[in-house]
Formats: C-alpha cells, sequence, structure tokens
C-alpha cells in the first residue's frame, strides 16, 4: 500500500491540481454571475462582515483576558471586576455574531445548492445529456454528482473559504499581539507552519485519489443495491439470488480495500499531525516562560502568548489541520468538475453538429421523408443502414423488420435525434408532433390519469374522454382495480403487468393524437387479439406510425415493409 512516488506521479499530480482549481473557479463563478448574483454576494458580504468582526472580538477577548489573569496575579480586586466586565462583554458580542455568522453561512450554503441542482438538472435534460451519458466511461452515477456530491461541495466550498478568510484576519489581528510580546514568536509559528504543511503534502497526498475513488466505490454499491429492487421479480424468477449476491460482496469488498488504504495513510498522517499538535502547545512556553521568569513580561502575558500563537499557528496550518477534510472535498470537487466539463462538451458538441453535420434536419414538413440518410452506431463505428431512403405521408405507416442486431431500433433513434446519423437528409414534422412507444413503457409515480397524461401533466382531459380511451385499449379492469377512482395512487409499475403497461401507452397516444408515431416493439407483451384490437385503432386514428418488430402478424396493419440485411444492406417493398 505504500507505494514510491514516481516523477510521473507527481507532473500528474501537479496537472491533476491545476484542473481541480479551473473546475472550481467555472463553478464558482457561474453561480455568483447567475441570475441570483445579487443575493449571493449580498448573503458572500455580510458573511464576510461577521467573518471580520469575529476575529475582532477574538482579539479584544484575548485582551480582555490578559487583564484579567494580571489582576488575579497581583491580586488586584478592582482591576479583577473592571476586566471580568470587559471578558464577560466580549464574550456575550462573540456568541451573537458565530448565531448570525453560521445562519449566513447555512442560507447561502443552501442558496447556492438550489441554484446549482437546478442549473445541472437542466443541463442533464438539455441536449439528452441523461441519454447519452449512459455509457460514459468518465462518469459513473451522475444521480449522486447531482444531489450528494453538489450539496457537499456548496456546504464544503462556503467552509473552507470562509476557513481562509479567517485565517488571514486572524494573522493580521494576532501578529500583532505576538510581534509586541516577542518577535521570535512570528518567526517559530511561520517555520513550524510551512514544515508541517509540507510534511502533511509528502505523507498525505495519495489521500486525494482514494477519496475519488471512495465516492465511486461507494456509489457502485448503493447502485447495486437499487438495482436488485428494481429487478426484483426477474431476479426471482432466475432465482438468481447466488449470482446477486456474489456481485454486491464483490462490490462490497471494493468499498472495504479501498476504505483500507484510507485508514493506512490516515494512520500515517495521524502520527504527524498529532505530534506536531501537540509540540506546538509546547513551543511559545518555551519562549515567554523566561520572560515572565526573569520579570521582563507580567503572568497575563504568558496566557496571552500562549493562546495567540495558537490562533496564529491554526491561521498558517490551515492545511495541515484539515488535510484529510480537503482531500475529500478535492475529490468531491473534481467529481463536480468532471460532470461540469461534460455537460460543457455536450452542449458544444450539439452546437457544432448543428452547425457542420452533413445530415440536414427539416422540421417543418408534414411527412417522414428520409433520403440516402446513413444510420451509424454511437460511436460512428459501425454502418447500421448506408443512404436509407423512404417517405411516408401522414397516415401511411411502415414496419422494419431485420435479424436481431440489425439496427432497427436504431433507425428510430436516428429519426428521434438521440442517436446522431451520418451523411444524408431526413425530414419530419416538430419533436412535439411524434411520439415514441418504447418496449418497456415508462409509469411515472402518481395516479392513473398522471399516467394517462404522461409526459403532458398540464393538459386537461376530460374525465369521461380519460375512461373512453381506457375502455378502448381494454384497460377498463385496470380501472376497476382502483374502484374507477382517476385519482388513486399506487406502485404502478409493479401493480401492472408488461402487458397492460403497453396499452397504457397506446391510451397516451391516442389522447395525444400525434402526427407521426413510432413503435418499438410496443405489442411485445401482448396476445394477438389484444394487437389487433390497438393496430386497428391507430390505423382507424389516422396518425402515421412505424413499428419495429419480428412477428409476423403484425404485417397486415402496415402499407410498407423495410427490412435490414447485414453490412448495411436494406430493402423496401409495398404491400397490397
Amino acid at each position: 500500500m505504500n507505494e514510491p512516488i514516481t516523477p510521473a506521479d507527481r507532473i500528474a499530480a501537479k496537472e491533476n491540481f491545476r484542473k481541480t482549481v479551473r473546475q472550481f473557479r467555472s463553478i464558482t463563478r457561474a453561480f455568483f454571475k447567475s441570475e441570483r448574483r445579487g443575493k449571493a454576494r449580498g448573503w458572500l458580504a455580510l458573511l464576510l462582515a461577521l467573518s471580520v468582526a469575529y476575529i475582532g472580538v477574538i482579539v479584544l477577548t484575548s485582551y480582555a483576558g490578559r487583564d484579567l489573569i494580571t489582576a488575579i496575579e497581583k491580586k488586584d480586586s478592582l482591576a479583577y471586576w473592571e476586566a471580568m466586565g470587559r471578558y464577560a462583554a466580549t464574550f456575550v458580542v462573540a456568541i451573537l455574531i458565530n448565531v448570525f455568522y453560521r445562519w449566513t453561512q447555512e442560507t447561502l450554503a443552501l442558496l447556492w445548492r438550489e441554484w446549482m441542482t437546478q442549473h445541472l438538472i437542466k443541463r442533464y435534460f438539455n441536449n439528452r445529456a441523461y441519454y447519452r451519458l449512459r455509457g460514459s466511461e468518465s462518469i459513473d452515477n451522475p444521480d449522486q454528482r447531482i444531489s450528494e456530491d453538489v450539496r457537499n461541495f456548496t456546504s464544503d466550498s462556503l467552509t473552507y473559504a470562509l476557513m481562509l478568510v479567517n485565517s488571514v484576519m486572524t494573522l493580521i489581528g494576532f501578529f500583532g499581539v505576538l510581534w509586541s510580546i516577542s518577535g521570535m514568536l512570528v518567526s517559530v509559528a511561520l517555520v513550524y507552519a510551512a514544515f508541517g504543511t509540507a510534511m502533511c503534502f509528502v505523507i498525505g497526498r495519495r489521500l486525494v485519489s482514494l477519496q475519488y475513488d471512495k465516492y465511486q466505490k461507494e456509489a457502485d454499491f448503493r447502485y447495486g443495491l437499487v438495482r436488485i429492487r428494481d429487478n426484483a421479480e426477474s431476479i426471482a424468477f432466475y432465482r438468481g439470488e447466488k449470482r446477486e449476491h456474489r456481485d454486491l460482496v464483490h462490490r462490497l469488498s471494493a468499498v472495504v480495500g479501498n476504505m483500507r488504504t484510507i485508514i493506512f495513510w490516515n494512520r500515517n498522517l495521524g502520527f504527524f499531525r498529532n505530534s506536531y499538535n501537540y509540540l506546538a502547545l509546547i513551543l511559545p512556553i518555551l519562549i515567554v516562560a523566561p520572560m515572565f521568569m526573569n520579570g521582563s513580561a507580567p503572568f497575563g502575558v504568558v496566557t496571552q502568548t500562549i493562546e495567540s500563537f495558537a490562533q496564529v499557528l491554526g491561521a498558517v496550518s490551515i492545511v495541515a489541520n484539515n488535510f484529510e477534510d480537503l482531500s475529500t472535498y478535492l475529490a468531491g470537487v473534481q467529481r463536480i468538475g468532471i460532470l461540469w466539463d461534460d455537460l460543457d462538451d455536450f452542449d458544444a458538441e450539439e452546437e457544432r453538429s448543428a452547425r457542420e453535420s452533413l445530415q440536414q434536419l427539416d422540421e417543418a414538413g408534414s411527412t417522414v421523408k428520409l433520403c440516402k440518410l446513413t444510420v451509424l452506431t454511437p460511436d460512428k463505428a459501425k454502418v447500421l443502414a448506408n443512404e436509407l431512403t423512404f417517405e411516408l405521408s401522414p397516415g401511411q405507416s411502415l414496419m422494419i423488420m431485420g435479424a436481431s442486431g440489425s439496427g432497427k431500433s436504431s433507425v428510430l433513434r436516428t429519426i428521434a435525434g438521440l442517436w446522431p446519423g451520418g451523411a444524408g437528409a431526413l425530414e419530419r414534422p416538430a419533436l412535439q408532433h411524434l411520439m415514441f412507444l418504447p418496449q418497456r413503457p415508462y409509469m411515472v409515480p402518481g395516479s392513473l390519469r398522471d399516467q394517462l397524461r404522461y409526459p403532458d401533466h398540464s393538459s386537461n382531459v376530460e374525465d369521461d374522454t380519460l375512461r373512453r380511451v381506457v375502455e378502448q385499449v381494454n384497460l377498463s379492469d385496470v380501472l376497476a382495480r382502483v374502484d374507477g377512482d382517476l385519482e388513486r395512487v399506487i406502485d404502478w409499475t409493479n401493480i401492472l403487468s408488461l402487458g397492460e403497461q403497453q396499452r397504457v401507452a397506446f391510451a397516451r397516444l391516442f389522447l395525444r393524437q400525434p402526427k407521426f408515431a413510432f413503435l418499438d416493439e410496443a405489442t411485445s407483451a401482448l396476445d394477438e387479439d389484444n394487437q389487433s384490437r390497438l393496430y386497428d385503432l391507430l390505423r382507424e386514428s389516422g396518425i402515421g406510425f412505424i413499428s419495429v418488430g419480428h412477428r409476423e402478424t403484425l404485417l397486415p396493419f402496415h402499407e410498407n415493409v423495410l427490412r435490414l440485411e447485414c453490412a448495411g444492406e436494406w430493402v423496401l417493398s409495398r404491400r397490397a
């Protein structure tokens, strides 16, 4: 575990640190220049003012404490009570400032978290980044980064920024105190802090990468548990408990192994840091005690020196005293920064693709028309359909067939814009006039009304219309299950069978009435009677549609058939 650090490791660490600083600046600047910059800057200004005031009170407290101890040592009753009054007054003021300081910090952190989370969620959905991040090698668990990592980043960023400000204010306030007692105290504090910081970097620099790995491994373990919950029925049918148990144990082992390494490095850092802190208690006494014993300083100066030295040393030792927490914080900044950079890349890629793409997209038309459009895999390494050409007018239909893996669903994804196309032209109505039905429909949390109206929850559809469509798609028994109550909320994903979920998707289609529908094996879980019923309704509705499927029984419901062959070849035929 104690591997030697090579020159290449040092170069990589410096580059990584510079990148982290750049990411921190980009994220922070975005908030303080956002539409909430007025509130953000106002709260920050108040926080800085309270910080300066608090340090000022602490300096006054040190002088009041000095006078109090000196009065006790001289047995001066009058001076004692005067010093006690000043000492108590500084405590009252310090308490008030400290409470408002904490309240202001937490309020600003919450404002920052709210803005940053909303901003990332917006960008997460922009350009379908949530879909494109699924196979990302650089970003694991984007959900954790947007929720937990953002919360930690905003809170900890303010904590460490204020810690730095307080350190500067402390140095300004207490350097004068120490210098008035002995210039040697200032020199010793600076040299000692520089030595401690350097040693912490040498001993604990591996902790940053280890903390980054900790985030990833913990998130992977949690995702494994969530995946089992979401796929409980399939696992139970397969009796895959042993396989899933083995996978969870493997993920847990990765977490434990990473934590063991962190504990090892924390132990080494702890040996030095504890020695460093205990020795710091002795140094000021070694310097100021002889001054008291030879009569050149009163006893109160001794206590003031110890307190002031501790304040100055704490200020200049901010890295040494918080290295473990800082390593965790830097790992969090890197995780947020990588997500931020990737979202920037997606935005830039989308804009560049719109400018430079060889594929010409026309959303003003009322037909679906492909002219020599090449369909590629997302990495553009394989051609699935070469120079694909067909045209569908409103109300017409097309069946796409082919062997598994031939790219049937990819044609739909390309038309939808989920996958980039190669050269060629694509004409279709705007996306709001299209609707895509996947093999496994998405059931949203909420009532039956919410299921039927998804994704447009703002539409006002009369109850009679909803009930009529429910009956058309043969879901009357589902409505009876909730006693006819469209507002009843249940776990639809687990209550409804896959066939019932597919019929819900058709109900959404008939309620929305788009110009074209794209069905990706949307009736695979239905019996032939229900399948025929739904396709008959679809043809009667006048909605144009393109289906992907394997069943030959689907052919009679389509006017055109597109068969995808190997190596990008295809054959288009028209049915009588």
